[in-house]
């Protein structure tokens, strides 16, 4: 599922402080980088299945690898992980509303704070 409405295609921001923001929503990048790429997770248990919202970006200037990167934001995810195949976004995933509801809020919040240091 796309959260196309949440408008994080606009966004460009230095890799530092998208870290910081990330880590504050609980949204880890851990390995998941290259040194053009960034994808940062959030992990969901409901109901017996789980979920990751996830909101990837790739470097204008810089290096992610070297720490100093400009990051172009992408349209944030919701998937649904199925083992041991990995995780779909398709239109055919069901998605709890209360789950939607609360990657929306999360979203929001991120991208507030988010447009107050985009460069």
């Amino acid at each position: 599922m796309k959260f196309e409405y949440a408008k994080f295609d606009s966004l460009k921001v230095d890799l530092d402080l998208l870290d910081e923001i990330m880590h504050q929503f609980g949204l880890v990048r851990a390995g998941q980088w290259d040194y053009e790429r960034v994808t940062y997770d959030r992990k969901f248990e409901f109901q017996r299945d789980t979920f990751y919202l996830r909101v990837q970006g790739h470097a204008i200037s810089g290096d992610v690898g070297g720490r100093h990167a400009v990051i172009h934001l992408m349209t944030p995810l919701l998937g649904k992980h199925y083992y041991p195949h990995g995780v779909e976004y398709g239109d055919g995933e069901y998605f709890p509303p209360s789950l939607v509801e609360q990657c929306e809020k999360i979203l929001t919040q991120i991208k507030s704070q988010l447009e107050t240091v985009q460069l």
